[in-house]
């Protein structure tokens, strides 16, 4: 949960780099949270037609929108890639599939363009 709130700190910062920890625990607890709105919102009834989601996931995904997309960016920036460099998910299949692979990288040792490496901070 720490790694979430961490991100939600850094809720505009798209400076920096972020390890794959960071990264992957914001993404499981984001997770987390989807499921739980989804599920809050099929109770209340609130779901829009077929969906299965409805007012409570739209105010969720609309408000950690961009805390997301900055910890993505942070994280393409550890392996020494530019923020830009999400746009290879237009690329059909082999995109996303890139991206994927990316963000499971090792990030690079040592400083780079980006900052200082976080491992390295983190102890």
């Amino acid at each position: 949960m720490e790694w979430y709130l961490k991100v939600l700190k850094q809720y505009t910062d798209f400076n920096g780099r972020a390890r794959r920890k960071e990264y992957w625990m914001y993404t499981l607890f984001n997770m987390i949270f989807v499921f739980a709105a989804i599920v809050i919102d099929n109770g209340m009834g609130t779901t829009v037609a077929e969906l299965h989601y409805g007012i409570v996931y739209c105010l969720y995904v609309f408000a950690i929108i961009l805390p997301t997309l900055a910890v993505l960016v942070r994280r393409l920036h550890d392996v020494g890639k530019s923020g830009w460099f999400y746009f290879i998910t237009l690329i059909p299949i082999a995109g996303p599939i890139w991206l994927l692979v990316l963000l499971c990288k090792e990030g690079v040792a040592g400083d780079n363009e980006y900052g200082p490496n976080p491992k390295e901070i983190a102890g």
